[in-house]
């Protein structure tokens, strides 16, 4: 079982309460702070991912397809970034 590491599920789940605005406000924020760690970029991939089915479970479609695309955004920057060690704690973690 995965542990938190960051608020990040509860921070979109509370942005989810404003609107699509505020999730799109609380991704920009989060990974244009937070890529640089790769332990924090990586369970934003994860909440971005998990977010999406719980979206589409719940059927709220058009977010599920934000959070879709926002999880691949965060996994190519992954790909493309990450090195070594990093990369492999990507894979592993999100595995």
């Amino acid at each position: 079982m995965y542990e938190f590491k960051t608020t990040f599920w509860s921070d979109f789940t509370i942005a989810e309460h404003f609107g699509m605005d505020a999730v799109k406000d609380t991704f920009e924020r989060a990974f244009k702070e937070w890529r640089s760690d790769v332990v924090y970029v990586t369970e934003l991939a994860l909440v971005m991912n998990w977010k999406c089915w719980e979206c589409y479970e719940k059927g709220e479609h058009e977010l599920g397809r934000y959070y879709s695309d926002r999880y691949y955004e965060v996994r190519e920057w992954c790909l493309d970034n990450l090195k070594g060690d990093d990369l492999n704690y990507y894979f592993e973690t999100t595995d």
